[in-house]
């Protein structure tokens, strides 16, 4: 009845749209109709419940256990995204680890959140225009404020990182942000590689196209769609992209545009089972909103004690985190 609900209140919100636009109720009722049509040939099904429940919910972690994501691998308690950051998260109690998907020039899979090596190692340049033979070369510990503890750690291919998340028994939570074409090719040889991944991975993104095409290439996949409010108009530190009013205010249009498709077209059209969300929106009232619609409500990144408590003892939500060990700052 839930899902019925939601429709008609969707679809409804779209014709009134419509026909405030088109001042024609044929016109209105045509592209809601067709809208609707369109939804139900090519949406995805959520994968089973159970199977979804074992990624997000580990049976290790008992009845009503959240899950713990360490942030591209808790990087203020170790090198961001090396394989040092995995073990580490990995022995400070971490239930799964989130990584950041990027390429070399030369198309290898490499983990790394910026599209430069600039922030995080000794080294300077585009990912785009460096071929993994350079990289590899690099210190991923540079610039890190435990590089004497870490110094040499490597900037490993996304093969390496899986391994020793399967190894160490961690939830893989890929961050797929850019490449889509590439980075669902590369992830669907990775699932079928490593079985174990049905089981123990989901694939994220802010992008719903990359995670509609991860459901097209294989819907047995565990898939989630990321949103943060004003994303494309303000910076994480909540500051404007742009200088330009109009270009701002325009942007800012967009964002309550995206803002209502991910919340009532976009997570059906995908069929994702979980929803990471920026902590500042999350509440009760939000987390029971997704549950009632089978998905999962993930927050990030909660990075103090206090928080951290709110999340186990009010909302029963997990989190991603950038430190198991104490509170800091959020890494942007």
């Amino acid at each position: 009845m839930l899902q019925i609900g939601d429709e008609l209140s969707c679809f409804s919100v779209v014709f009134v749209l419509t026909l405030f636009a088109s001042r024609s109720a044929v016109c209105s009722s045509l592209f809601t109709a067709s809208l609707y049509v369109f939804l139900v040939i090519f949406r995805y099904p959520q994968v089973p419940a159970d199977r979804a429940k074992q990624v997000l919910r580990p049976t290790r972690l008992g009845s009503g256990g959240v899950s713990v994501v360490a942030h591209r691998g808790a990087g203020h308690d170790a090198p961001e995204n090396t394989l040092a950051a995995i073990r580490e998260a990995r022995l400070n109690g971490a239930t799964g680890v989130e990584l950041d998907l990027e390429f070399t020039a030369d198309g290898v899979p490499v983990v790394m959140r910026d599209e430069t090596v600039d922030r995080t190692t000794n080294g300077s340049g585009l990912l785009s225009v460096l071929r993994f033979s350079e990289v590899s070369r690099l210190d991923a510990s540079a610039k890190h404020r435990l590089r004497e503890r870490f110094h040499g750690e490597r900037v490993p291919t996304l093969q390496e990182a899986v391994k020793e998340c399967i190894r160490q028994q961690l939830t893989v939570f890929f961050d797929v942000k850019g490449h889509p074409d590439e980075a669902v090719a590369v992830l669907r040889e990775m699932y079928r590689t490593n079985p174990v991944l049905y089981n123990s991975s989901i694939v994220c993104s802010f992008e719903p196209k990359v995670i509609y095409k991860m459901r097209q290439a294989d819907p047995e996949v565990v898939t989630a769609l990321t949103h943060r409010p004003w994303r494309l108009s303000q910076q994480e530190d909540g500051t404007p992209r742009f200088s330009a009013s109009w270009k701002y205010h325009w942007l800012q249009l967009l964002d309550v545009l995206l803002d209502w498709a991910h919340h009532h077209l976009l997570w059906d059209l995908c069929g994702v089972s979980a929803f990471l969300v920026h902590r500042s929106v999350i509440s009760p009232d939000y987390v029971k909103y997704w549950a009632e619609r089978g998905v999962e409500l993930i927050g990030w990144t909660v990075n103090t004690a206090v928080e951290k408590q709110y999340y186990q003892d009010v909302l029963n939500a997990s989190y991603l985190t950038d430190s198991l060990r104490e509170d800091c700052e959020a890494a942007y």
